[in-house]
């Protein structure tokens, strides 16, 4: 069954705030493969011009789907989760994310489309800082394989 495009456009309220912690960029860093020192070491990440270590590109993914479970879990969208395979994620920086941030992030559904018969939905995660500043944009698509037979 197809997805219901009535969730289009539909916002979600922010995640509750996730603090960054140097354990937990590099528990991620370690996770991902990822050696660089400034991911690692603060004197690194200064000398490199940050205020302490910052994340890798991807690290959003952590928490930035806190705010979409809402939209994922809601049984009007008709999503059938045993058919789901992750498409796509892509993230646009405002500024890098380091330890010490306490972020959050609020979801919208931007896109639902029908590929042959697989479905795609796409949620822009905006996640902003304790002052309400941008900090990233993540994209997330999902795919429903057979969703739109």
């Amino acid at each position: 069954m197809a997805l219901n495009r009535d969730f289009i456009g539909r916002k979600f309220p922010p995640s509750e705030p996730y603090e960054v912690s140097r354990v937990k960029i590099r528990e991620f860093a370690a996770a991902i493969g990822d050696d660089n020192p400034i991911y690692r070491d603060r004197e690194a990440a200064k000398a490199a011009g940050h205020p302490d270590v910052i994340a890798p590109p991807t690290f959003p993914i952590v928490f930035s789907m806190n705010s979409a479970a809402a939209v994922l879990a809601d049984p009007d969208l008709g999503l059938n989760f045993a058919m789901v395979v992750h498409g796509e994620q892509r993230f646009e920086y405002t500024r890098p994310i380091h330890a010490g941030d306490v972020l959050s992030s609020s979801s919208e559904v931007v896109e639902i489309r029908s590929v042959g018969r697989n479905e795609f939905l796409t949620l822009r995660s905006e996640v902003r800082d304790e002052a309400g500043e941008l900090v990233c944009t993540a994209f997330n698509t999902i795919v429903e394989r057979g969703g739109a037979a």
